[in-house]
């Protein structure tokens, strides 16, 4: 599969209260570390508990892409998959990484993430591909 074809989804995880304005720039901070282009995105994911959130589908809706809820049993079987171990993460949603997770999950069984997700002003990001590492 050439890079060209990959699905590339950018996963997230956020506070209760984020703005589009933080997820996009974490989303920037995440790609940019990965030398990606925003066009290059195909999907935004999260957990199911963050499907409400403003911040996240204002975001989905100013960049023209789906906010994809990733279903519990792919986010389960994703979180073996994780980089990231947050205490806080795993309270919250019993995943290592809400971000990694969902970015996983949606990219499906033969996504790999990036890299670790980012930290940034109260939202994480993880880039997760199907492509094959170059």
């Amino acid at each position: 599969m050439a890079l060209e074809e990959a699905m590339i989804c950018a996963g997230f995880g956020a506070r209760k209260g984020v703005t589009s304005e933080a997820v996009l720039a974490a989303l920037d901070a995440a790609l940019a570390t990965h030398d990606i282009a925003r066009d290059r995105l195909d999907a935004l994911a999260t957990v199911p508990r963050k499907r409400d959130e403003p911040g996240l589908t204002d975001a989905a809706k100013a960049l023209g892409l789906p906010l994809v809820i990733a279903d519990d049993a792919a986010l389960q079987a994703a979180a073996a998959h994780c980089l990231t171990r947050s205490d806080h993460a795993l309270c919250a949603t019993g995943l290592p990484s809400a971000s990694e997770a969902a970015a996983l999950a949606v990219c499906g069984p033969a996504a790999r993430l990036l890299g670790p997700r980012i930290t940034l002003d109260g939202v994480t990001c993880a880039i997760a591909t199907t492509g094959r590492q170059s």
